[in-house]
Formats: C-alpha cells, sequence, structure tokens
C-alpha cells in the first residue's frame, strides 16, 4: 500500500498538461475478473479469496491493479475507458489512485450478475462533464438471470457545444455453445438497439460510443444488429493478430467499438479507421505453440499476465 501511494504521487507530478486541439482515445477493456480480496456474501466470489480455488490474494491483487495502469499508459491515456469483468466500484476506485490517473472520474452502477461482476466507465473531466448516466437492465430466461447491466453516460465536451454518450456492454458468455447461447445475447442486442434507437430519434446528432465484449464476432446476429444504426470501428483487420481474443488457436474479435455517424464529423470527431486492437508484447503470450493474450489465470494456475482479452481504442480529435 505504501508503494501504490509513492507511486500515486510520483506520477501525479508528470501528468501531461492537457491542451484541447489534440487526439485522444476511448477505449474498452475486459480486465478479467477485478475481483477484491473481501467476501461479499451477496456474490458468489468465493474462489476469488485467499482461501479461495484461485488463492487470490492482496500481492495478486495490486500486481493486477499495476498492470491495468500499463495498459491505460500503453492505451495513450484514454479520455474515456470502458471496463468490464470488474467486481464493485471499490477495485475501479483502486485502478485511479494507483497510477496517474487520479483526476479522473468514475461511473459505476452494481449490477444483479450472479457473480456480482459489472461494467464500469471512467473519464478525464478535464475534457468531459457528465450530464447523466444510468443502466438498460434486461431479463435473461431462469436459470440465466440476473445479469450484467449495460452502463451509459452522457457527457459535455469541454470548450464545445458537443455531447458523447457512451455505453458499456458485457453481453451473456458463449457457454453451452455459440449457437444455443446466441439467444441470450439477441435478449442483450435488441435491448440495446431501443436504446440506441430512441436517442437518435430524439437527437439525429448525438455522438454515440457503443462498446463491449459482446461474446460475439462481428458477422453475428447481435452485432450485425447493432450495425444497423451505428458504425463498426473494430475488424480484424484493426490489429496484428485479426482479432481481440483468441479461442483454441483461433484469433477474432469480441470486443467492440461502434459509432454513430455524427461522431464521424464535426469539431468532435473520431476517423473512420482510427479503431486499433493492442497487441503489444507484454500483453501476449504463448500457449502450445500459439500467440494468444497473456492472461492472469490459465485454469486455476496464477500466470500474472494482465487479461484473455486486448484492449481496442478508437481515436478522437477534441477542439
Amino acid at each position: 500500500m505504501k508503494y501504490a501511494l509513492h507511486f500515486v504521487l510520483i506520477t501525479l507530478l508528470i501528468v501531461p498538461v492537457l491542451t484541447f486541439g489534440q487526439t485522444r482515445t476511448i477505449g474498452f477493456y475486459n480486465v478479467e475478473n477485478l475481483f477484491d480480496t473481501l467476501d461479499h456474501p451477496t456474490n458468489n466470489d468465493e474462489e476469488f479469496l485467499p482461501s479461495g480455488s484461485y488463492e487470490w490474494n492482496s500481492a495478486r491483487y495490486w500486481e493486477k491493479i499495476a498492470h491495468i495502469n500499463q495498459v491505460m499508459d500503453s492505451l495513450s491515456s484514454p479520455m474515456l475507458l470502458g471496463m468490464c469483468e470488474i467486481e464493485n466500484a471499490e477495485v475501479v476506485k483502486d485502478v485511479i489512485r494507483f497510477g496517474k490517473y487520479a483526476q479522473y472520474d468514475l461511473i459505476h452502477y452494481e449490477s444483479t450478475d450472479q457473480r456480482g461482476i459489472d461494467n464500469a466507465l471512467i473519464y478525464d473531466p478535464r475534457v468531459l462533464t457528465k450530464k447523466s448516466s444510468g443502466i438498460i437492465r434486461f431479463e435473461m430466461p431462469a436459470p440465466d438471470s440476473p445479469t450484467r447491466d449495460i452502463i451509459w453516460a452522457k457527457f459535455a465536451v469541454k470548450n464545445s457545444k458537443d455531447s458523447i454518450l457512451a455505453m458499456v456492454n458485457h453481453w451473456p458468455s458463449r457457454r453451452g455453445g455459440e449457437e444455443e447461447s446466441e439467444p441470450k445475447r439477441m435478449i442483450a442486442a435488441e435491448a440495446a438497439k431501443s436504446f440506441i434507437d430512441s436517442v437518435l430519434t430524439a437527437n439525429k446528432k448525438m455522438k454515440i460510443v457503443f462498446m463491449g465484449d459482446l461474446n460475439d464476432y462481428p458477422t453475428n446476429a447481435g452485432p450485425m444488429l447493432i450495425a444497423e444504426s451505428l458504425q463498426p470501428m473494430i475488424t480484424q483487420e484493426s490489429g496484428e493478430f485479426c482479432g481481440s481474443h483468441s479461442y483454441r488457436g483461433e484469433w477474432n474479435v469480441l470486443d467492440h467499438i461502434l459509432v454513430s455517424k455524427s461522431m464521424l464529423k464535426g469539431k468532435t470527431k473520431s476517423k473512420k479507421n482510427s479503431g486499433k486492437i493492442y497487441s503489444n508484447t507484454f500483453l501476449l503470450d504463448e500457449y502450445k505453440g500459439d500467440i494468444v493474450p497473456f492472461r492472469t489465470y490459465g485454469g486455476k494456475t496464477y500466470l500474472g499476465g494482465y487479461s484473455d482479452h486486448l484492449p481496442v481504442t478508437i481515436s478522437v480529435r477534441v477542439k
């Protein structure tokens, strides 16, 4: 803890001075099971306790916090970063406190997910002012309900008349098989699509940034439904390995960012080809001869890595 506080004091001194008329990033990162080490009776978090099967302890926790900060640095200090697989607000606050992001603010809502994992959004208040925020909650068929909420927040861009509405998603997993589990993800997709269309009906110029681990590829039905209203920014061509996740040696895009047409024009705008999947050397590992994301655990074995997903961003010009 003393080290973490000392690190914060040092890095606060080297935070670059913010100037407008620059290019910033908006990103998304599935951080892979960022649990604290405390027992929360309402969550199924027993595995991620010091006495649990993952032997999750303070040393491992703080190493993961440091890793997330290293990733954020590599993303060029994003002005907006969505995260999924976080247990609660406190673990994200530790991410902010640990590094050079102490000035960032957090948006988090406690979901009713059975494992107790949520989505979160952190942002740079020197660039963005939060105007409103909330959740989109939807029901899954039993026994898969409740599940993770979609969180959203609307921001005013400082020194501008522009607004950005960000949405952070973590759709149901592929457990049980892709085809068998797809109807669950379609429930999430339809809830998100309804929200997006209602926003654009009210204001067709709204700059929407939709992001998340959709547990679906760009060609699957759920992402294609969202793409009826928004422009996909992350494709296989966005990264060195043609994806943000590897399953049995095959890479593909599970982590998405899509934007409204108005996000591609105006004073605050992103370029159509600016989507990027990060594959820094420290984010990668080798398994059975294949290059894969360097994850925190392989089964129950602690590997000391970062995540089983790679982070994704878009670039945004702020004037």
